[in-house]
């Protein structure tokens, strides 16, 4: 073969290499390697498997080297791969034990086959790099809207051509309602990328609240500055949606800046979302103020926050409760999704009777344990006295100052109340004693006798039986039940215990047992402490210092006062002295 011959192999084998990297968006080199690896197979197929054969294939020249490589040894195992020191010597005098001679082979002729096996080979290669490649690019875009043409539609899976890969948006993920056909152009919000054995599986959805996000971060320059703050957003996919935000700077308003002028800003996210109709609400740290942005339109009269239950009550006129509760419940569950409470409506009518109900079982309470008709019963209860415990204890003066009661009507109500409490104490230890209560599990912090009574009647009567409690079990919890929040009661239900001190409880019993160890108390330095006394030290040195420059100040007086009186005596002195001379 001629060195014209050679040259032109060299070049065309780099025109390839560049044309392959161009078309696949890959680097040259990669393509580069995988000639070598197809060179080399093709050797091993010519010079024998056995041999280890290295190709090396120049980036700048093209020129390719095909070697054996033989590594020196003292015993020859396999002559193919090993060469002994002697025969190493008449190649290289300075080898040694160890060390690799590298062989150049004469270069080799494709043949059909040989040419197959290595496209092959260059091709697998290729789309290795081509995958790999593509998964570097689009796991960092996780969290990104991409462009795509719809490529095909399987069984409601939308499959998205992204130029240099395939993503698919699941049946789940698709606004309903929307036809996309083959060719039209789609945005979508990547929210996942696995690396599959078959390439990267890139995943896209529309109905995810990001992707409205994204979409308002696009299309208002405020969002995408940060100066306006998504705080949550709520969506029914297709239907209708809530987003709550915020703006940073005072003078900039933050629904009028996402609806735009005449409302093009928000209507260019409308008409990506299919029609999805989106309300607009500004998101304030007042709970109860949130509430009312959220449930908008509707009006709302009144927002009880129930933090035992961990929701939030919202009064509001007859006349609103269907605009409220929204057609099938959507506008309430948006505003639940939005804020993160569970949003209970109630009419007016309905809390007023729900107060009467109250109000009547309060009253019944007091009839019955002070013994006294139901006006007296009706103006504690009025008064804001809602259990015997604040009867009993609370301040004689409180009770006395109820209209129509005296001192001595306030001492025998109280009087009546602390014996009743007194009483039914005595009733609960002695069915703590029936119940066969463990002294231990009477120790735990915050335990009382009622409590006691209500965990011996769930066969729980030891620390070890506390201790395999769980905070549900001694406060209830809550679930939705078809759209609706179903209560479950615990063990403590009506005994004013928050799941916090539920929790304490329980990690103190299982300690007790045995099943953990008590984290090590850390001792703080009582800083404030240090700072008062120090505080306190340098107010007394002041102080003393003071009193000291005042006492130095009244020497220094009697001593000015006494250099004046000698002064004076020295001048009666001269002028008597004077007087008699003359």
């Amino acid at each position: 073969m001629t060195d014209a011959a050679i040259s032109a192999n060299r070049l065309e084998l780099l025109q390839i290499a560049n044309a392959v990297a161009q078309e696949k968006q890959i680097d040259k080199l990669v393509v580069l390697e995988a000639m070598s690896d197809a060179i080399q197979k093709a050797a091993s197929a010519r010079y024998g498997a056995d041999n280890n054969i290295q190709v090396t294939i120049d980036p700048t020249t093209g020129e390719t080297v095909i070697r054996r490589l033989l590594e020196v040894s003292s015993e020859i195992e396999n002559d193919s791969q090993q060469i002994s020191l002697a025969e190493a010597h008449k190649r290289n005098p300075d080898a040694n034990y160890g060390d690799i001679l590298a062989e150049v082979l004469p270069p080799i002729e494709f043949g059909r086959i040989a040419a197959q096996s290595a496209k092959q080979v260059i091709m697998q290669r290729v789309r290795d790099a081509e995958r790999a490649q593509m998964f570097d690019e689009y796991k960092d875009r996780v969290g990104d809207i991409v462009h795509g043409v719809v490529k095909r539609v399987e069984y409601g899976n939308i499959i998205v051509d992204l130029g240099r890969g395939e993503a698919i948006i699941r049946r789940d993920e698709a606004l309903p309602r929307e036809n996309l056909r083959n060719g039209d152009r789609v945005r979508a919000y990547v929210y996942d990328v696995n690396n599959e054995q078959k390439g990267p599986q890139i995943f896209l959805s529309r109905t995810r609240p990001e992707f409205m996000s994204k979409l308002f971060a696009q299309e208002v320059p405020e969002i995408f500055d940060g100066v306006i703050e998504i705080k949550s957003v709520a969506r029914d996919p297709g239907s209708r949606a809530k987003i709550a935000v915020i703006s940073s700077d005072s003078s900039i308003d933050p629904v009028g800046a996402c609806v735009g002028m005449r409302g093009a800003r928000v209507q260019a996210v409308v008409n990506e979302l299919g029609g999805e109709k989106i309300d607009i609400v500004p998101w304030t740290e007042d709970l109860a103020a949130f509430i009312v942005n959220a449930l908008a339109p509707a009006e709302v009269a009144k927002v009880l926050l129930d933090e035992e239950l961990d929701r939030i009550e919202v009064v509001v006129p007859d006349h609103q409760l269907s605009l409220a509760i929204g057609r099938r419940g959507q506008n309430v569950r948006l505003a639940t999704q939005l804020t993160g409470w569970n949003i209970e409506i109630l009419t007016e009518e309905q809390e007023s009777e729900r107060h009467r109900a109250e109000f009547q079982l309060v009253t019944d309470r007091f009839t019955k344990a002070l013994d006294v008709d139901e006006t007296i019963s009706q103006l504690l209860a009025t008064e804001g006295f809602t259990t015997l415990e604040e009867v009993a204890y609370v301040a004689p003066e409180e009770v006395s100052a109820i209209e129509g009661f005296d001192e001595d009507t306030a001492t025998e109500i109280q009087q009546r109340a602390v014996e009743y409490l007194e009483k039914r104490q005595a009733d609960l230890e002695a069915r703590c004693g029936e119940l066969g209560i463990e002294p231990d599990l009477i120790g735990i912090t915050s335990m009382t006798t009622e409590m006691l009574v209500r965990l011996g009647e769930e066969q729980i009567v030891s620390v070890d039986d506390f201790a395999g409690c769980a905070s549900d079990d001694l406060v209830g919890w809550t679930e939705r039940v078809k759209g609706e929040t179903i209560k479950e009661k615990g063990y403590f239900d009506g005994l004013n215990v928050d799941r916090t001190t539920a929790e304490a409880m329980i990690i103190e019993a299982r300690i007790h047992a045995g099943w953990i160890e008590a984290e090590p108390e850390v001792v703080e330095e009582d800083v404030e402490g240090e700072e008062a006394e120090t505080e306190e030290i340098e107010a007394v040195v002041e102080e003393a210092e003071a009193e000291t420059e005042a006492e130095e100040a009244v020497v220094e007086e009697g001593t000015v006062e006494e250099d004046n009186a000698d002064a004076e005596a020295e001048a009666t002195d001269v002028e008597t002295t004077d007087k008699d001379e003359a």
